[in-house]
């Protein structure tokens, strides 16, 4: 009876509150609509008219002080506002809230406000505080002894503190990774900033530094005008660099950043970068200039220069560049873009770091691309900016030798629907080359006569290619996998070269013992029929499983045309590596400019293997076979692309690949090319790694056998070790280094260690690159420290490929 006594006056009295609902609508009503407890630029003012739910234990009316008290487990839910305290007080004629006990208040936006007791006007929007915390809904936090809110716009916090660290858990009390305590924090929703006034910044609890006055952007505000933070730089040739970036929030779809950078030996660089955004895709454009004021800087040793400027003692001081980006949907298939990079010299922009344009190559294109679900479409006009630091008279130099690609085209289609049970692909490639310059390598550096290798000729090249593939597999009751294939192709040419490249390729004609048939033009043809058979054998275990696929392969096809006779260009067939990977394609070539001929057969096997504890194996092994025909790879072209190749003989190296990969992290592979009478090594790459707590590391060895008619004079032996360990939960130390066992240098090694939290990251290092030749060093310091919300200060990349 008891229980059921305070059941019915419990629902007595929520019905009592519920029913005093429309009270509090009547008096919410009354009060003009203003923007929410926010100071995001999402937060919405309380539409007019909107009504006020409220519920708790009890509801008290004094009718004396015109104060309506809501007692015990209060919720206000108020235009998509709540507000949760033990007691609420209203005062109709000062239009108040006063609320006070374990107080939260949830805005519209998310953001979060707690606190033993708040003074707010009864539409959110203005208030004073005390023992206020507030999170933001990007996770940044205020806290302060009192606050006061005016206008809806403007919040005051006295004796404030702000961070973007997240309280810890099981030390709530513990000073964050960073925080700024300020006498005043004035948090400005208009104009989407934050002022701290006699500020001190914290790391780890310690003051570093007294800031008088300074501001931010509002956390919640992504895009604002106003210094970015600084960055610093180290390079031997550049000396220290302080930059200093200034953004330009111009409109919501367009911006500009204007950075100056100072540097000790080379004075001032400028840049300004505009980037703007349509629906459809975006753009950049990116300039920058120096007037160097040390440019002996940059000649090395041997007295070469870095940069192609002018005579000895009186170089071009002024260096620039502009470089553009964009690409745009035309519709949900097609593309147009671009990426292009003019400099004054080949090397400026990776001189100074210049971000998005400091790779060792990059690729100047316009493009137009198409891709549906079983069809590909690409044309773009191209050129290579190989960045180097050696002068374009240097032989080794590579930059004035890169042709122009106007236009490259590709096109691909696979049919819907079988053909004759099988599957037809379609392949277009198109090229148009022009060189204003001979590429050719010296077999002896000493004598501008010995050329034994023509990479490209000065003077206009072209090519059409297309082919046609068809292939169907069949399964016997065996489980034998026969698949027979047809192939077709077809190329035509057109070349023009200079008498500088006919020249070179006679002398080359004369080191090789060869003939020259140089073509102006060309047609040629290539047909296969071939036959791959597989037979996957599964053999299960207890606690394993393995698939063994013995793989034999035949191609019947007539020999190569306009071989032999270094009749043709090989500008995209240049790289060629036979392993494992390559063993079993019917053209081993990576280009169209050569067509593997004559009669092949491969001949391997391919193993899986998976284990119950986690562990997994795989491996490659096989050999190859002229049969018939003539040798592609043993006929030279203007590059000897097949010299020293493991393919240039009737039975070629065995090639082999083996791998595992465990639960643990360990990782590692062996693959190689072994002779085929005697098994020496010919090519080999040895691969290590473990990924795991405490201690990640990684090692790489590789060696290739000289290669003189290939341009590889020597033997080829390098190795790379990195390493990563964490010293304590965030701490982290790592490493890299490369050696070059032929030529004893230490090509490049790095070291560095970082910081890791959820609102703080920090990054050193430094490294060393050594020219081989020269035996010059070149060093670089960087570090990165970000500070979420607040931002970065460093330098833009890291100077060592970091081991996670």
């Amino acid at each position: 009876m008891r229980e059921a006594g305070l059941r019915s006056h419990r629902q007595a009295g929520l019905a009592r509150l519920y029913g005093a609902t429309a009270l509090a609508c009547l008096f919410a009503c009354v009060v003009p609509s203003a923007p929410a407890l926010a100071q995001t630029i999402t937060a919405k003012p309380v539409p007019s008219g909107t009504q006020m739910l409220l519920a708790a234990d009890t509801l008290v009316y004094n009718n004396d002080n015109h104060t309506v008290t809501a007692v015990g487990s209060v919720q206000i839910d108020y235009g998509g506002n709540k507000l949760v305290a033990q007691r609420v007080e209203y005062n109709r004629d000062t239009k108040r809230l006063v609320a006070s006990g374990a107080v939260e208040l949830i805005n519209s936006d998310g953001t979060k406000i707690n606190t033993d007791h708040i003074d707010i006007t009864d539409d959110f929007a203005d208030g004073f505080v005390n023992a206020l915390r507030v999170q933001t809904v990007n996770d940044a936090y205020f806290a302060s002894e009192s606050a006061e809110r005016m206008g809806g716009v403007l919040t005051t916090f006295h004796n404030g503190v702000y961070t973007a660290c997240e309280p810890c858990e099981d030390k709530p009390d513990k000073a964050p990774t960073w925080r700024v305590k300020a006498r005043k924090i004035i948090w400005n929703g208009e104009k989407k900033t934050v002022r701290f006034e006699n500020a001190n910044f914290e790391f780890f609890g310690f003051p570093l530094a007294y800031l008088p006055a300074f501001e931010i952007a509002d956390p919640t505000v992504k895009r604002k005008s106003g210094f970015l933070i600084p960055g610093i730089v180290y390079n031997t040739h550049l000396g220290v660099g302080v930059k200093v970036p200034y953004y330009f929030a111009l409109s919501p779809t367009y911006d500009l950043t204007v950075t100056g950078s100072g540097y000790t030996k080379q004075g001032f660089l400028g840049e300004a970068e505009w980037r703007q955004r349509f629906n459809n895709g975006e753009y950049s454009l990116k300039i920058a200039g120096i007037q160097q004021q040390d440019p002996d800087a940059f000649i090395a040793k041997d007295g070469r220069f870095t940069v192609d400027s002018g005579e000895p003692g009186d170089p071009n001081k002024f260096r620039g560049m502009m470089g553009t980006k964009g690409q745009f949907a035309i519709n949900e298939r097609w593309n147009f873009g671009w990426d292009v990079l003019l400099q004054t010299d080949k090397n400026f922009s990776r001189t100074y770091n210049l971000e998005g344009y400091n790779a060792l190559v990059h690729q100047s294109s316009i493009y137009l691309t198409g891709l549906s679900d079983r069809n590909y479409f690409d044309v773009r006009a191209m050129r290579f900016e190989v960045q180097e630091d050696t002068l374009s008279s240097d032989p080794t130099a590579r930059s004035a030798k890169q042709p122009w690609v106007l236009p490259s085209f590709d096109y691909a289609y696979i049919p819907d629907m079988s053909v004759a049970g099988g599957q037809l692909s379609l392949n277009v490639n198109a090229r148009v080359i022009s060189r204003n310059r001979l590429d050719a390598v010296l077999a002896d550096s000493g004598d501008a006569t010995s050329i034994n290798n023509v990479r490209g000729l000065e003077g206009q090249s072209s090519r059409l290619t297309a082919e046609a593939e068809w292939k169907r597999t069949f399964t016997t009751d065996g489980g034998l996998q026969l698949t027979p294939l047809l192939a077709l192709r077809g190329d035509t040419g057109y070349n023009s070269q200079t008498s500088a490249s006919l020249a070179a390729v006679n002398q080359m004609a004369s080191n090789l013992g060869d003939d020259v048939d140089m073509r102006s033009s060309l047609a040629r043809y290539m047909a296969t029929l071939g036959l791959e058979m597989r037979w996957p054998l599964l053999f299960s275990m207890p606690s394993s499983s393995h698939i063994l696929e013995p793989t034999a392969q035949v191609f019947v096809r007539p020999n190569e045309q306009y071989v032999g006779g270094l009749a043709v260009p090989n500008e995209d067939a240049q790289s060629f590596v036979f392993d494992a990977t390559t063993l079993f394609e019917r053209d081993k070539f990576s280009g169209y400019d050569r067509i593997e001929g004559g009669t092949r057969a491969n001949v391997g096997f391919r193993y899986s293997g998976a284990y119950d504890n986690g562990w997994a194996t795989n491996a490659i092994f096989g050999q190859s076979y002229q049969l018939a025909g003539e040798n592609s790879f043993a006929a030279p072209d203007l590059v000897n692309v097949g010299s020293d190749s493991g393919l240039d003989k009737r039975s070629s190296d065995y090639v082999g690949l083996v791998g595992f990969n465990s639960p643990s992290g360990f990782s590692g592979s062996l693959s190689g090319r072994f002779d085929e009478q005697t098994f020496e090594v010919r090519r080999a790459e040895i691969k290590a790694a473990y990924s795991g707590l405490p201690v990640s590391l990684s090692a790489k060895y590789a060696f290739i056998e000289a290669q003189p008619l290939y341009g590889f004079t020597t033997d080829r032996h390098e190795l790379t070790l990195g390493a990563s360990t964490h010293l304590a939960e965030n701490w982290r130390v790592f490493g890299t280094g490369t050696y070059d066992i032929e030529d004893a240098v230490l090509v490049k090694d790095g070291v560095g260690f970082a910081y890791n939290d959820s609102c703080f990251t920090y990054v050193m290092t430094f490294s060393q690159t050594r020219d081989s030749r020269t035996k010059e060093v070149s060093q670089n310091i960087g570090f990165n420290l970000s500070f979420r919300t607040l931002g970065d200060f460093g330098t833009s990349t890291a100077a060592v490929d970091t081991i996670q």
